[in-house]
C-alpha cells in the first residue's frame, strides 16, 4: 500500500473500518490490493465489480475510488434464497453503501453479468471478479476483459480456493495467450490483459499446490474434521479464501 502520511493510509483506514463491518469473505490483506489497484487509475476511469453481496468489497473500491476521482458500477442479481438472500441482501447492500456515504461513486446495476455483459458497451479500466465460482461463469465474466484497455488489471476473488474458478483460471490463463498472472493476496489473484511469457506461467503453475492444500481443507471441513485441519495450519470453522 501507498504510505504516503495523511493521505493514503488514513483514506484506506477509513474505507476499512466501513467494510469491515459488512459480513463477507474479503480480507484485509485482500482489501489493501483492491485499494492499491483503484489508485493506479487515472482520474475519470471506471471499476466494474462483479459480484457485491453486501457491499464489503464494495466500500474499499468506493473510498479508493473517491481519493482518485473514478467511478464504480457494481453488478449483482441478488437472487433470492437461502444462501444469497435476494432482495434482503439487497437492502442491505444499499444501506451499507449509504452508511459509507458513497452513493455518488457507486453505481448499483441489478443483474446477472453473463447477461449484461453482451450489452455492454463501456470501456472500463478495472475489473474484479467475484460472482458465481462455476467455471462456466467464471469464464464468461473473464470476457467482460474486452472492454479494459491493453495492461489493464483484473482481480479475482477465491481463484485458488474454488474448483471452478481455479480450473477456470487454468485453462483460459495458464494455457490462454490473453492474461498474465501477477501476484495474489490469499486467494485473491491480479492479472494483467496481456500475452504472458514462460515465467508468467509457471509463477501462475506454482499457486497450485496451495490451490490443493486449499481443497483437502474444505474437504476436512465438510467431514467435520476441524482437529485434522489444524494439523495443516487451518484453524478457523470457514473454508480458506
Amino acid at each position: 500500500m501507498n504510505s504516503e502520511p495523511g493521505v493514503d493510509t488514513a483514506d484506506f483506514a477509513k474505507a476499512w473500518s466501513y467494510a469491515d463491518c459488512v459480513p463477507g469473505w474479503l480480507t484485509r490483506d485482500q482489501a489493501v490490493a483492491l485499494w492499491d489497484a483503484v489508485r493506479r487509475l487515472g482520474k475519470g476511469a471506471r471499476v466494474v465489480e462483479i459480484g457485491s453481496h453486501q457491499g464489503r468489497s464494495t466500500i474499499v473500491l468506493g473510498f479508493a475510488a473517491r481519493s482518485v476521482g473514478v467511478t464504480v458500477t457494481a453488478i449483482d442479481p441478488f437472487v433470492d434464497g437461502k444462501l444469497f438472500g435476494g432482495s434482503v441482501t439487497r437492502q442491505r447492500f444499499e444501506r451499507n453503501i449509504a452508511t459509507a456515504r458513497l452513493d455518488d461513486v457507486v453505481e448499483l446495476v441489478v443483474g446477472y453479468s453473463t447477461k449484461l455483459r453482451p450489452e455492454w458497451g463501456d470501456s472500463i479500466d478495472l475489473l474484479y471478479i467475484d460472482g458465481k465460482h462455476d467455471y462456466w461463469t467464471y469464464t464468461d465474466d473473464l470476457k467482460w476483459s474486452a472492454h479494459l484497455p491493453s495492461g489493464g488489471e483484473i482481480l479475482v476473488h477465491d481463484c485458488f480456493s474454488s474448483v471452478g474458478v481455479t480450473s477456470g483460471t487454468l485453462i483460459k490463463v495458464f494455457t490462454g495467450s490473453k492474461y498474465t498472472y501477477l501476484d495474489r493476496a490469499g486467494s485473491l489473484a491480479r492479472f494483467a490483459l496481456r500475452r504472458p511469457g514462460r515465467r508468467d506461467r509457471l509463477r501462475l503453475l506454482a499457486q497450485m499446490p496451495w490451490f490443493l492444500r486449499n481443497v483437502w481443507l474444505k474437504v476436512l471441513l465438510r467431514l467435520r474434521l476441524r482437529p485434522v485441519a489444524r494439523l495443516f495450519g487451518h484453524d478457523s470453522p470457514y473454508d480458506p479464501y
